[in-house]
């Protein structure tokens, strides 16, 4: 038999195109940990711990402050080295200012009295309970320089700039490049040398046997039996789908609008555990249960400038959407933009913009639904009617809204008759008459036409 060189040629192309690629993902795997550990040593060696100094930044600090950029308070990147150099100001100054700033206020000291004229007036919240360690840890994180990202040493790698050892992503693209070509010609051969050999054996190919085969839409056309039973099917259920189609005429289940600002109830309900009626306060109150004023969105998003996202990171689903920490980041701007904030200065400007939200769930005019009435009468929870909400990263219509979603509720739903003496009295008088033992909102005409419908 002939010998098949083509093989030894792939096996040692595809192994070498795994070395290098192996090669390259560990060389920048080492130069991301070498560059986060040269910044842990050179923070650690000034006296503090910049990983437990993120965590108590985080908690104490970063409602107010950042550290690149003003907000309530001024940024606070390398705070400790700049107000040595500039204002002469030694750490225990800044320790005392940390712990009792409005102590160092009324006491007079000049540049604590320019900070507090500065910033509006506002004294700094006083942290006491801070021990000096954790306000070593603390500006120990402050002025530690960011670790490079993971995002850049690939960048680079792919760029031919990593200077340990790593190949580029186009050599390798190159490799995998030629291996598909060889693996294309390979199986152009195969084919070739197939059909010799059945062709030398006399074997006939399937497309020969089918050009002798009769065509089944002729046997079909010539079976009379077979074509009025298939006539009858195809009406039964042509019928079948179009009842079907026509049912779900006005029935919006699914539907999940773009909006022109990106909100997401997955991070806020969900992650963040923010209230429904936070936001929706007037499904308390009300018939409806109305858009949020920007100045709500407004009450966080002063202090919340930027999305830094999960611990762990972006899912694999949110990076396949797009859902990045830059991407919820812009939606932020698009909010400052809309409300007028300017974010450089902390004040409003005046110029605003309407946002043109997209209506979700709509009811016919015709029907009638008191959000108040469900929501502080009876007690039912949002999710029971709008799903998991706080799952949802593009908030979509979870239930039909039908009529007789809405009876089959009515007829199934046990009204709480704790503590509401009508309700008790009313299922007191029907447990006498019918033996009722629960009271359902049927019982109290919720099927009647004209409680929904004017």
């Amino acid at each position: 038999m002939k010998k098949v060189l083509y093989r030894h040629l792939l096996s040692k192309v595809l192994g070498f195109s795994l070395l290098l690629f192996s090669n390259s993902f560990y060389a920048q795997e080492e130069a991301v940990d070498a560059s986060a550990g040269v910044a842990v040593e050179e923070s650690a060696a000034a006296g503090g711990d910049p990983v437990k100094g993120k965590q108590l930044f985080n908690q104490n600090c970063a409602a107010c402050h950042a550290l690149d950029r003003k907000m309530t308070g001024p940024a606070l990147a390398n705070v400790e080295a700049r107000l040595a150099e500039d204002e002469g100001l030694d750490r225990e100054w800044l320790g005392e200012w940390i712990k009792n700033s409005p102590g160092m206020i009324s006491s007079g000291d000049a540049y604590a009295n320019k900070i507090y004229a500065e910033y509006n007036q506002a004294a700094m919240t006083a942290f006491p309970t801070l021990s000096e360690q954790d306000i070593d840890n603390i500006l120990a994180y402050t002025a530690a320089p960011p670790p490079a990202p993971v995002a850049a040493a690939t960048t680079a790698t792919a760029e031919g700039e990593d200077a340990s050892g790593g190949i580029s992503n186009e050599m390798v693209l190159g490799a995998l490049t030629l291996i598909f070509a060889l693996l294309v010609v390979m199986l152009i051969l195969v084919n070739k040398t197939l059909r010799r050999i059945a062709e030398a054996n006399g074997v006939v190919l399937e497309k020969e046997l089918a050009e002798k085969r009769t065509p089944i839409w002729k046997a079909f056309a010539q079976n009379q039996f077979l074509v009025l039973v298939t006539s009858i099917f195809l009406l039964l259920a042509s019928a079948y789908f179009a009842y079907g189609w026509m049912m779900q005429v006005g029935v919006d289940q699914g539907y999940a609008p773009v909006q022109p600002i990106h909100y997401s109830h997955k991070i806020h309900a969900g992650d963040n555990k923010i209230e429904c009626k936070y936001c929706h306060s007037s499904a308390r109150v009300s018939k409806t249960s109305g858009i949020p004023s920007l100045n709500v969105c407004m009450n966080c998003h002063k202090s919340i400038y930027e999305y830094t996202g999960n611990p762990e990171g972006p899912s694999a689903e949110d990076l396949a959407n797009g859902y990045t920490n830059e991407f919820y980041t812009g939606e932020i701007k698009k909010l400052y933009k809309a409300v007028g904030w300017d974010e450089e200065n902390q004040r409003y400007t005046g110029e605003t913009q309407p946002v043109e939200w997209v209506r979700i769930h709509n009811l016919p005019d015709f029907a009638y639904f008191n959000h108040s009435q469900h929501v502080s009468v009876a007690g039912i929870e949002c999710q029971t009617c709008h799903g998991p909400v706080e799952e949802m990263e593009i908030m979509y219509q979870y239930s039909p809204l039908t009529m007789g979603w809405c009876i089959n509720c009515h007829r199934e739903t046990n009204i709480k008759v704790e503590g509401n003496e009508y309700y008790e009295a009313i299922h007191a008088e029907l447990s006498k008459k019918y033996g009722v033992d629960e009271l359902t909102a049927a019982m109290m005409g919720g099927l009647e036409c004209g409680k929904c419908h004017y």
